[in-house]
């Protein structure tokens, strides 16, 4: 898809990409720039629900027990 920009800098984000990421008027965007390529992310309205289980299933708390002790065998 492609999209042009107004003289104020302004473009249209395609009907297609709008509906598949839920994005409304009042929403907000989040542009990254790595010096390469740009990326436009959505921020949800809350997000700390969008975050709520996410971890799920990924034994978390052994990864951050277990760096722990590598951190400690790393000072002695």
């Amino acid at each position: 898809m492609q999209t042009a920009i107004t003289r104020r800098g302004q473009t249209v984000i395609p009907a297609p990409i709008r509906k598949r990421y839920q994005i409304s008027e009042g929403d907000h965007l989040v542009w990254l720039d790595d010096g390469r390529t740009i990326q436009v992310i959505p921020v949800p309205a809350d997000a700390v629900r969008e975050l709520r289980g996410l971890g799920r299933g990924e034994k978390l708390v052994e990864r951050l027990l277990a760096a722990r002790c590598e951190d400690r065998n790393h000072e002695r």
